[in-house]
């Protein structure tokens, strides 16, 4: 988002507008803030994680509630953008993108090399656009070479995995109520790519990976994140993981 926010600024842009059911309208209105411009956030009807709202309203954020779901959001947060001088900061921004790529480097200068497997949170996967999979050509252009690449694998929404819009999406995972798929192609056919899948957890593996890893980790990360650890049980069940390899899991939000 500090990428997103900073190139907006560099352009001449004095605000930023973004969809969003938390994550996203905390940080854009922070770093706006940081930034001296102004910030305005279109939230879906009753989806949004109190925290991360009140997170945005304290930075001076403009919040406007849309009648309809996130993707309804995202629709006219884009025709916004498209007619006005503001800039848009969702996933769909390519300098947020090109900024999530820290992430990798930040692994594989942690561990020495990349893991064998990233697990990644997934709602539209827009993180797994530039972390997923340990960006092999981006680490091996931009720092320390890795011998090999890491898999991607994900827990996430269900439009993702099967493919298909979901008509009334409902889950305490706030980030992953995605009505319509919008990268669905990219995000399965980029996990496959480097050997990965993503498959779909329900409300109850969430909520006990939540409670898992606070109770072992002293994390109390958001539902949402916790997809990525229901991730790691549902496909270490299926017997892919074999010992002595290495995983990561991303938590991407707190509570």
């Amino acid at each position: 988002m500090t990428m997103a926010v900073s190139k907006a600024k560099a352009d001449g842009s004095d605000s930023v507008i973004c969809a969003s059911t938390g994550n996203t309208s905390a940080s854009a209105a922070a770093y706006a803030a940081r930034a001296g411009m102004k910030a305005f956030v279109l939230i879906p009807e009753g989806k949004i994680a109190l925290g991360k709202l009140s997170q945005a309203m304290i930075h001076g954020a403009q919040v406007l509630q849309v009648l309809g779901n996130f993707d309804d959001a995202l629709s006219l947060v884009k025709e916004v953008s498209a007619k006005y001088p503001v800039t848009l900061v969702n996933s769909l921004n390519p300098y947020r993108i090109e900024g999530q790529k820290s992430a990798a480097f930040e692994i594989v200068r942690r561990l020495g090399d990349a893991p064998d497997y990233h697990i990644l949170p997934v709602g539209n996967a827009g993180t797994s656009r530039r972390t997923g999979p340990v960006q092999a050509v981006p680490c091996r252009r931009e720092v320390e070479t890795p011998s090999r690449d890491a898999r991607l694998a994900g827990g996430g929404a269900a439009p993702i995995v099967r493919g298909a819009p979901v008509a009334k999406p409902e889950t305490v995972a706030h980030r992953h109520p995605y009505r319509e798929p919008r990268l669905v192609e990219t995000g399965g056919r980029r996990a496959r790519r480097v050997g990965g899948f993503i498959r779909m957890v329900s409300d109850a593996e969430i909520l006990e990976a939540y409670k898992l890893v606070a109770e072992t980790e002293g994390v109390f990360c958001e539902p949402a994140s916790a997809a990525s650890i229901a991730g790691v049980d549902k496909i270490g069940s299926e017997g892919f993981f074999r010992a002595g390899q290495r995983l990561v899991c991303t938590l991407t939000g707190m509570a």
